[in-house]
């Protein structure tokens, strides 16, 4: 079970470093087609940009967010060898609910559907965070 809780946060990591590329990439376009110039990133002042530049930045700074919570049960279970198959396949299912997330954000943006999304993800990671707590109090 501990590779599989490894594995899923290797996967959020991966997430976290293409949504940057996405990031870089619609920062990069805005400044060719002149909505933004070099001093609006001094201060990141990027509201000229449109919205593709200020959701994909967004959802960068969601990476660093809920997944910070999901890192932290993972290395909790990890270190207290409580790596179970219930932590391991709520690790899956919540980078699954991140890769959900990032799609239906960067794409339609769908708010309702990105709502749910979301919060099956904050399920998942209290679910971990109960399931740590039960083995320590209980065992």
């Amino acid at each position: 079970m501990e590779k599989i809780i490894i594995l899923a946060m290797f996967a959020q990591v991966t997430l976290s470093l293409f949504v940057m590329i996405v990031m870089g990439k619609r920062r990069i376009q805005a400044a060719k087609n002149k909505q933004l110039n070099l001093n609006d990133f001094k201060t990141m002042q990027l509201d000229k940009a449109g919205d593709t530049v200020r959701v994909a930045d967004r959802n960068f700074s969601n990476q660093f967010e809920i997944p910070v919570l999901f890192y932290a049960g993972c290395l909790l279970a990890l270190q207290l060898h409580h790596a179970s198959y219930l932590v391991a396949a709520l690790a899956c299912l919540f980078v699954v609910s991140r890769v959900a997330h990032t799609v239906i954000h960067l794409g339609q943006n769908n708010v309702r559907a990105r709502f749910n999304v979301f919060l099956f993800g904050c399920g998942c990671v209290f679910a971990i965070w109960l399931a740590m707590i039960w083995r320590i109090i209980a065992f």
